[in-house]
């Protein structure tokens, strides 16, 4: 299963953006402010703009008015990412950027569209953002590239955080799940009373799948639906919430729907196996952490490293 066809257990992240996107006036800028240059990195410009819109997507997000300097300097921290990306020559195409913002709008429970509407509606460019997500996208690769063998966690580096860390390590209730997503394809741009209808068809669905075989069969009949090809996950790859969506769905059933950019999507449980020798959700859990510290550190170090040896000019 992706990240993407998985998104009834994503988390939500942005949804401020949106809830607080009807209460703000759009900001406007004179064409004076926008030429106005607040520093230069390696030659290239972050304008009084730049700023602006970087300030407001933090507020959005935080509920803080950050400090103009601080906003500053992760503007520079991000242009010095964007250089050493395109140093490297990495491909960082326009797809996969739109595909990291259509996946922010769908923790958010909306779509693209909607989301990109109340972006502007809060005085926020799409591109804007989208320039920052480039810049994330980026600099993931060149940190997990140039530091690869930071990453490789053996068995001793999770059972030495256990202890540090005085966890108990649960090695029991982990399942290998065989799952097959059900989506009820909802063209984008349609009208919420659609969607609703197709939800409103989906819970249907759900009452009367009893099986995976007869279930699975009485879904295809359906109008616009597609049956995915089975997928196998460990619970041990769930956070807490999302292993008691699956552990509350008796196998042969279906989860409760969720909105995707696609329609309406649910997942039928159609075996479920206890799985001794995997890695059980505690040390997943360990073993992520030390990756993302680990990520931290590096990715500290390295910026570090290129701020020393930049050209940067505050005006």
């Amino acid at each position: 299963m992706t990240s993407r066809t998985m998104t009834l257990f994503m988390p939500l992240r942005i949804a401020a953006v949106l809830a607080l996107a009807a209460a703000v006036t759009p900001l406007s800028w004179a064409p004076a402010r926008a030429q106005q240059v607040a520093a230069v990195v390696n030659g290239e410009p972050i304008t009084a703009v730049d700023i602006a819109q970087r300030s407001r997507l933090i507020e959005l997000t935080s509920h803080k008015q950050p400090p103009r300097q601080e906003v500053l300097e992760e503007l520079i921290d991000e242009k010095l990412k964007i250089q050493i990306a395109k140093r490297y020559k990495l491909d960082i195409t326009d797809s996969d950027v739109n595909n990291a913002f259509n996946s922010i709008a769908t923790r958010s429970r909306t779509t693209p569209q909607a989301f990109a509407q109340a972006l502007v509606h809060s005085g926020i460019n799409v591109n804007a953002l989208k320039a920052k997500l480039r810049a994330d996208i980026g600099w993931q690769q060149i940190i997990r590239g140039k530091f690869q063998s930071t990453f490789q966690i053996g068995e001793r580096d999770v059972l030495a955080s256990l202890e540090a860390e005085k966890k108990a390590d649960d090695s029991s209730g982990v399942f290998d799940y065989t799952l097959r997503p059900v989506l009820l394809i909802v063209p984008r741009g349609s009208p919420e009373a659609v969607v609703l209808a197709r939800r409103r068809e989906a819970e249907g669905l759900r009452t009367q799948f009893q099986n995976c075989e007869d279930g699975l069969r009485l879904a295809r009949g359906l109008r616009d639906v597609a049956v995915r090809d089975p997928v196998i996950k460990s619970s041990a790859d769930f956070a807490t919430a999302q292993r008691e969506v699956l552990n509350n769905t008796p196998v042969g059933h279906l989860t409760p729907p969720d909105v995707t950019m696609q329609g309406i999507e649910l997942f039928a449980v159609c075996d479920k196996k206890e799985n001794k020798g995997g890695d059980t959700p505690t040390k997943r859990e360990v073993r992520e952490k030390i990756v993302n510290d680990r990520f931290v550190t590096q990715a500290k170090r390295y910026l570090l490293e290129l701020r020393k040896n930049a050209m940067i000019e505050y005006h």
